[in-house]
């Protein structure tokens, strides 16, 4: 009877060539992605990042660089996206052509602006309008819930967070109620951004109702090797009938309830409900994310309900500024160097992650060096440890040049506005930091009015009325393991 025999064990010679081919096979791939990221000449920071993680760590680097380095949006939506481009241009071109008598006589400043957002997202100059603030979400759902029980025909709701309870429970109520009267009925949600109300009974009871419910960007294994898995829908919109507007920083949330576990309190957010022809950007904005998710493009806008011709319903000039993947590259980082470097006499900046790139710091700096009043006013806790400790490694240099540099210790400021010279704001849902900037698809407005700018400027004074002001001096001296690990966690701010 003959024993089994074991394989043979490897030889040395074996495992020295399979050492080899790894060694070499990883070089082959850090190099190759290597030179990609050279060639796709981003920002030099940022390429400097990935190129320190793919040539740093071996294999596991060139794996999150494929998964997270690119703008991969997938090709179905590409496609989509240049199939309705023709019929948003051919919009915007005649909102363009009747917007032709715009007010020569406005600042310099104001003019570059709205050239800029001309050039850069096609979005014209559009007078006529009410620009309401409100200036929490208090009021924003009372407005909302109103607005929403008033609707007689459509009723478009978009936003990055939809959490469940509280006062987005008698939001969703009255969207049904709205239903049943026959409106129609759209809801978009981020499906990472909401994935808890993706799962509730709050979308099932909106879905029995007869509510359409979109998870926009989904995520999954598989589509992660198609698209970028973080790449999100950081949108905030509602349209009414065609007729009424909302936008800002406040997700479908109720503070009261919403992240209470992470213990850095109460959400501060602030929106803006919109009147006259400026609604229809707003709409258009909603409908290209609405047919992108669902490939349902019907020739034409109107067909689909909620947008319309909307008659002036005020005097204020806005300005739509949406970015993101299929907008051009860099645009609203473009647009906040523009106000930066326009403002003459104050910049007032709010942001819950301040983790700019070099242009935008040198910015705010160059600001401050000609004298323009420059004050950053920034929460002291917010719901991101790295992002904390990146934000506050930036603020010696801004201290170093005179901008005054302020924490929110009420809760988390999360509002996102810009007001320079008290007569140019910007509102939106921008943040300063690259995720905001090179990837998420956002939305900003640019209002060009000093009633609206000097309204903006009180809220931002009650916010710094609730902030300490840092000192140069006391800052600078802080313990240098402290300094060490806000420097370190700002490498990553590229990649933030």
């Amino acid at each position: 009877m003959r024993l089994h025999q074991p394989p043979p064990m490897p030889s040395y010679q074996d495992i020295s060539w399979i050492t080899a081919a790894i060694f070499i096979a990883d070089w082959v791939i850090r190099i190759g992605l290597g030179l990609r990221v050279v060639m796709r000449r981003r920002p030099v920071g940022v390429s400097l990042s990935w190129l320190g993680v793919i040539l740093l760590v071996p294999f596991l680097g060139a794996i999150v660089y494929l998964i997270l380095g690119e703008t991969r949006i997938g090709r179905l939506r590409v496609d989509r996206f240049e199939r309705i481009r023709s019929i948003l241009s051919e919009h915007l071109d005649r909102l363009d052509e009747a917007a032709k008598s715009f007010d020569t006589s406005m600042p310099a400043s104001q003019r570059a602006l709205i050239r800029h957002g001309l050039t850069r997202y096609g979005f014209p100059l559009l007078g006529g309008n009410q620009v309401e603030l409100l200036p929490d979400s208090d009021t924003v759902f009372e407005r909302l819930i109103a607005d929403i029980d008033s609707a007689q025909e459509t009723l478009h709701l978009q936003f990055y967070i939809w959490w469940p309870g509280g006062k987005v429970d008698q939001v969703i109520d009255a969207v049904i109620r709205a239903r049943q009267r026959g409106v129609v009925c759209r809801c978009m949600a981020d499906a990472l951004g909401s994935k808890t109300f993706l799962r509730s009974r709050q979308r099932t009871a909106l879905i029995a109702a007869g509510v359409e419910v979109i998870a926009m960007l989904p995520v999954g294994i598989w589509r992660m090797v198609f698209r970028r898995q973080d790449l999100r829908n950081h949108r905030k919109i509602a349209v009414i009938d065609g007729q009424i507007g909302y936008t800002g920083s406040m997700n479908m949330a109720d503070p009261e309830l919403f992240k209470k576990e992470v213990g850095i309190g109460r959400w501060r957010d602030a929106m803006v409900r919109v009147t006259g022809p400026a609604v229809e950007t707003l709409g258009l904005v909603f409908l290209c994310d609405f047919d992108i998710e669902t490939d349902d493009v019907l020739g034409d806008f109107e067909e689909q309900g909620g947008l319309k011709h909307v008659e002036p319903t005020g005097e204020v000039y806005t300005q739509l500024m949406p970015s993101g993947p299929g907008f051009a590259r860099e645009a609203i980082r473009e647009t906040l160097l523009t106000a930066m470097y326009g403002a003459e006499k104050s910049l007032v900046m709010t942001t819950p992650y301040f983790i700019p790139d070099e242009p935008l710091l040198d910015g705010l700096i160059a600001a401050a060096n000609r004298g323009v009043e420059v004050t950053l006013i920034v929460p002291e806790q917010i719901d991101s440890v790295i992002a904390r400790l990146a934000s506050r490694s930036q603020y010696v240099d801004l201290l170093a040049a005179g901008v005054t540099v302020m924490q929110f210790r009420n809760g988390l400021l999360h509002t996102k506005t810009l007001v320079a010279d008290e007569q140019t704001a910007l509102i939106g849902t921008v943040n300063l930091d690259m995720r905001s900037l090179w990837l998420n698809f956002e939305i900003t407005l640019a209002v060009y009015d000093a009633d609206f700018a000097k309204r903006l400027g009180v809220l931002q004074s009650r916010y710094a009325e609730q902030s300490v002001a840092l000192d140069k001096d006391v800052w600078t001296g802080r313990p240098f393991h402290t300094r060490l690990v806000e420097n370190a966690a700002r490498l990553l701010g590229p990649l933030l």
